[in-house]
Formats: C-alpha cells, structure tokens, sequence
C-alpha cells in the first residue's frame, strides 16, 4: 500500500514515521525547506514508547508527485485545510482512501465535496505531541492511538487493509463501525475543554478550585453535549463518563492546545472547534436572555483572534 502522509509535523510525523520504521511505503509530502532538514537529519521522534530516527525519509513535494497514491493521511490544522487539499490532490485516483485526522466535523463536508464521499473516510487519533526547537517530534504521554472507519459505518475491504497496514506502526488502531459517533464524542469532549480554559485563561484543575468553576464547566458540557444530540449523536454513556472523569478531575493541570496556541500567540482553531458546533445548535438551544458559555468561549477566541491580526 502506497502511502502518503500530508506533512511531517508532529502527528503526521509521529505516525508516518512509525510506520515507515516498520517497512511501510510510505512517503511525506512537504515543502522545500522540510525535505532539506529532513535529509540532513532525519525524522526524530522522542516517545515514551520508544525514540526512533528514520533516516533516508521519502519525501515529494506537489510539483513531483506523479501517480495516485492508495491512502492519504491528513493530520492538518484545519485552517489550513484549504491549502493542504490544493497540495494533494494530485496524488488522488480513482481508488484513493483519505483518512482525515482533524477536529470537529467541518472537514469532512468540505473533502467529499471536492474528492467525492466515497474517497473520505473518518478518523479520530489520540496523541499529544509536538514539535521542539529542533523539529524533532517529541510525544508527550502514552497515548499514541488512530480510529477510523468508513463514514457509513461498514467494515469495508479497504478499511481492513489499511488497519493492517497501520497497526505495524505499533500504536493502537481501532478500525470502528461508528467513527461519525466518535468524532462527535471527541468534538465534544474537545469543545468542552478548550472553551472553559480559553475562557478563563487557566487549567481544568484552577478552574474547578475557582468560585463558579464548576458550574461553568458543566454548563458548557451540558450544552455541548446537548448540542451533539440534537444533531443526532447524543454521547454514549462508557464516553461521557470518560469525559467528566478528566472535565472534573479536581487536581488536573489539563489544558487544551487551543489555550497554548494564544499564550504563545498563533493561530487557533477556534471556528473549527467552536464556531462550528455553536453553527449547529439548534434554535430550540439558543437562550434569549443572555449568551450561552459556549457562545461566549467562542467571543472570547474571536476577539484574541482580531487583535492578534492587527
């Protein structure tokens, strides 16, 4: 299976270059700048399961790309879905499997609509990790896990060939027959997270120690969840459980990506993880009177984004 892995960043780099350790065809596609450091270098990876160097790393750069590859691994930020699209769609057949990695719901709309529904398929992974001053990729605790599956949810022959192929990566693949469910779960779970600790600008511990914490907490979980079953997904019990277990964990120094991305002033996600949800509540949700946690989080985000533009 030919594999093609959009970028090498700390995601796709974390799970390309594990299986390419492993023998897979797999091959990155990067800028100029990327497959230079990447040839002097090679793909570093620091991990609690182990550090790997992959050197003599296969890299293309759009202009080179010249035949279809069978499974494209997207692991983008979703703003910069737009552009990704536009660098790999030459690689994309007749026959090619897109396993997006992002968060929200958003991307998948806009994939099948440019690549058709029957190439994209769903995916969740679980990782925390990063990139250090060196662009080595350094994974920061022990989850290092993908699910996916096909949007209809069936056990399809593609998605068993590439679950074998990337279960010799050595992380933990669930090739699920309810991904839609779970991307909404983790959207949730994800939403919940990054507005109260952008909101309130610190931890979910703090948080919880803070006058109205937790009130605030479980309206906005409340409100996301709601948000999901009014959609038609609501959250399944053995999930939910998981979700207040680390949204209420009282001691937790837990915050989401979105809150480090305004700290070290970049970029957030914030329409895509928010915006977007709060584009799905339904009128039934919506509270006259004053607005919602969520719709808040979601000013909040906004307004950090238009000073940081100026």
């Amino acid at each position: 299976m030919r594999i093609l892995v959009v970028g090498a960043g700390a995601v796709g780099g974390y799970f390309g270059g594990r299986m390419a350790l492993a023998g897979q065809d797999v091959t990155f596609l990067v800028r100029e700048a990327r497959a230079q450091q990447l040839k002097q270098t090679g793909l570093v990876i620091k991990s609690p399961k182990g550090d790997a160097t992959l050197n003599d790393v296969r890299t293309v750069l759009t202009s080179q790309i010249e035949a279809p590859y069978d499974l494209v691994l997207l692991s983008c930020k979703a703003y910069d879905l737009d552009d990704a699209i536009a660098s790999f769609a030459p690689a994309v057949g007749p026959n090619t499997a897109i396993l997006p990695m992002l968060n929200g719901m958003r991307h998948l709309d806009v994939l099948a609509q440019r690549f058709g529904h029957d190439r994209v398929l769903g995916g969740v992974c679980l990782i925390a990790a990063t990139l250090d001053e060196t662009r080595a990729i350094v994974h920061l605790n022990d989850l290092h896990a993908i699910v996916f599956g096909e949007l209809d949810g069936a056990l399809s022959a593609r998605v068993g060939a590439i679950a074998e192929a990337l279960r010799t990566g050595g992380f933990d693949v669930d090739a699920n027959d309810a991904i839609v469910q779970q991307m909404w779960e983790k959207w949730v779970f994800l939403a919940t997270l990054a507005g109260s600790t952008c909101l309130l600008r610190a931890s979910v511990g703090h948080i919880l120690a803070a006058p109205g914490g937790q009130a605030a907490m479980q309206a906005l979980f409340d409100e996301c969840s709601g948000i999901a079953a009014a959609n038609g997904h609501a959250m399944r019990e053995p999930f939910a459980a998981r979700s207040r277990a680390m949204l209420f964990a009282t001691r937790s120094p837990m915050t989401a990506s979105m809150l480090r991305d305004i700290e070290n002033g970049l970029r957030t996600e914030g329409d895509h993880v928010l915006g977007d949800l709060l584009a799905r509540r339904p009128a039934s949700m919506t509270q006259a009177a004053a607005p919602s946690v969520l719709s808040l989080a979601y000013t909040h985000v906004k307004a950090y984004e238009a000073r940081h533009a100026r």
